[in-house]
């Protein structure tokens, strides 16, 4: 009942949880942060998510992993004896079409806030901010900050194309989550005569663009069309150099830790469940 709890969505491709270890890691962070005990080792928990994925077949899916805490407060249950739990879904993979049109929302993010950039469960406002935005005939919002900066979407990061820099907002002065999908562009892509950054933007360096796009475990790369009904500038060449290299790297990953079980052995387990399932 008080959302308290943190979470990640982690990207199964070919039956291998995509960076599942920067996964791990920032979820611990942010337990850690938010005082969630969560002491489940790495490697424990992953055996129990793929166990998961083979039930439910879900080897090109999407899965979702939250960490509950269970005590603390006036109304805790009685007799609670787990200090907390881990519980995960899988679904189908969603197909985002070939782009999204965007609203601004103004101080949708705090980012003087001590809890900025945590992802925990207790995600109301971004449903909220979500759903406006779609009875309003937009896909998603640009969160804005208090300084009236460009933070992040309600489920995304967002970038910027401008020559042969590629710009994203800093995490400590623009209140975004430090997203997987960003972290990777940053830190493991490297497309020859684009450099990938942080700097602080505004709406009208969004609006000014080449090319604006954003990302996520669910989109990838996914490039953004308008902005409050006004279009934006599309650069396909690039985008499609960008698209590259990050599949490229998925691949790479993928092929490294590949370990899906044939259909075969899923059948002999008798692995049958539905398709969303506690680990």
């Amino acid at each position: 009942m008080n959302g308290w709890g943190v979470f990640s969505t982690i990207r199964v491709c070919r039956g291998v949880l995509f960076e599942y270890e920067r996964h791990y890691d920032r979820m611990s962070r942010d337990a850690a942060r938010m005082h969630v005990p969560f002491d489940v080792p790495a490697p424990e928990l992953e055996k129990a998510l793929l166990r998961l994925v083979a039930a439910n077949d879900a080897f090109d899916a999407t899965l979702r992993v939250a960490v509950v805490r269970n005590k603390g407060g006036l109304f805790e249950g009685p007799q609670v004896t787990r200090e907390s739990d881990v519980i995960a879904f899988t679904t189908d993979l969603t197909n985002w079409g070939q782009g999204v049109t965007l609203s601004y929302v103004s101080h949708g993010r705090h980012a003087s806030s001590p809890f900025a950039g945590v992802k925990v469960t207790s995600w109301a406002q971004n449903l909220t901010f979500y759903e406006e935005a779609h009875q309003q005939g937009f896909d998603e919002v640009i969160l804005l900050n208090e300084d009236g900066q460009v933070s992040e979407c309600t489920s995304a990061n967002i970038f910027v194309i401008e020559g042969d820099k590629v710009w994203t907002p800093p995490l400590q002065s623009s209140g975004c989550l430090a997203g997987i999908t960003r972290a990777i562009l940053l830190e493991e892509i490297r497309v020859p005569g684009f450099t990938v950054a942080e700097r602080e933007l505004t709406p009208s360096d969004l609006e000014e663009g080449e090319q604006v796009f954003i990302t996520s475990t669910t989109r990838d790369l996914l490039p953004v069309l308008e902005i409050d009904h006004q279009p934006l500038a599309q650069d396909p060449d690039t985008m499609a150099l960008l698209r590259k290299a990050f599949s490229e790297h998925r691949d790479t990953y993928v092929a490294s830790r590949s370990r899906r079980p044939s259909e075969k052995r899923v059948k002999q387990a008798g692995m049958s469940q539905p398709k969303a399932t506690r680990a």
